[in-house]
C-alpha cells in the first residue's frame, strides 16, 4: 500500500481549509486517511499552519510521498528538513545533538522571518489606515468649507438684498420731499403774489 502526505478539503464555498493528511493513495480525496497530521488555513495572511513535524517525519522516513502541496507545506515548516537531518543521524554523518542543533536554529530563523513579515504587514496596514483616514478628513473639511461658503453666499445675498432694499427706501423719502418742496415753494409765492395784491 502506497502512502501519500497530502491536503484534505474542509470549508466552505470560497473559504477552504485544508486538513494535511497521511492516507491511500487510492482513497478519495476527501475519503478515509490514516492520521491527521495537522492544518492548513490560507484565508488568513501570512498562511496558518499547524503541522506536528515529528508524525510527519515518521510518515517521511516510512516511505510516504508528499503531494507537491504537501511537500512545500512541509518544507514551509522544517519537516522536510528534520527528514533530512533524521537521515544523515542514521547514516552516522552526524550526531543527534547536532541535527537538533542545526533545526532549532532553522526554525528561530524562521519564526523570525515570519514574524518581520507580520510586522511590515501590520504597519503597512496601518499605514493605508492613517492615509484612508487622511483622506476621509481631507473630504470631511472640504464638505465643511462648501457648506460655510454657501452659507455665507447666502447671507451675502441677505445682505445685498437687504442694502437695496433700504436704497430703494431712501430714494422713495427723497422723492417724496422733492414732491413736498415744490408745493412748500409754490406756496410761498402765492402767498407773496397775496401780499403784493393786497
Amino acid at each position: 500500500m502506497s502512502v501519500k502526505i497530502r491536503l484534505q478539503r474542509n470549508g466552505k464555498k470560497g473559504k477552504p481549509f485544508y486538513s494535511i493528511v497521511a492516507a491511500d493513495a487510492r482513497s478519495k480525496r476527501d475519503g478515509r486517511f490514516l492520521e491527521k497530521l495537522g492544518t492548513y488555513n490560507p484565508n488568513t495572511n501570512p498562511a496558518t499552519i499547524d503541522l506536528d513535524i515529528d508524525g510527519a517525519v515518521k510518515w517521511l522516513q516510512d516511505g510516504a510521498q508528499p503531494t507537491d502541496t504537501a511537500k512545500a507545506i512541509l518544507s514551509y515548516k522544517g519537516a522536510m528538513l528534520k527528514n533530512h537531518l533524521v537521515g544523515g543521524v542514521r547514516k552516522g554523518a552526524i550526531t543527534e545533538e547536532q541535527a537538533e542543533e542545526k533545526f532549532n536554529s532553522w526554525v528561530s530563523e524562521k519564526e523570525a522571518r515570519v514574524q518581520a513579515k507580520k510586522d511590515g504587514l501590520s504597519a503597512s496596514e496601518a499605514e493605508a489606515k492613517a492615509k484612508a483616514f487622511a483622506a476621509e478628513q481631507a473630504v470631511n473639511q472640504k464638505r465643511i468649507d462648501d457648506a460655510q461658503a454657501a452659507e455665507d453666499a447666502i447671507k451675502a445675498e441677505a445682505a445685498a438684498a437687504q442694502a437695496e432694499a433700504e436704497a430703494a427706501a431712501k430714494a422713495k423719502e427723497e422723492e417724496a420731499k422733492e414732491e413736498e418742496a415744490p408745493k412748500s415753494e409754490v406756496s410761498e409765492a402765492e402767498s407773496t403774489e397775496e401780499e403784493a395784491a393786497e
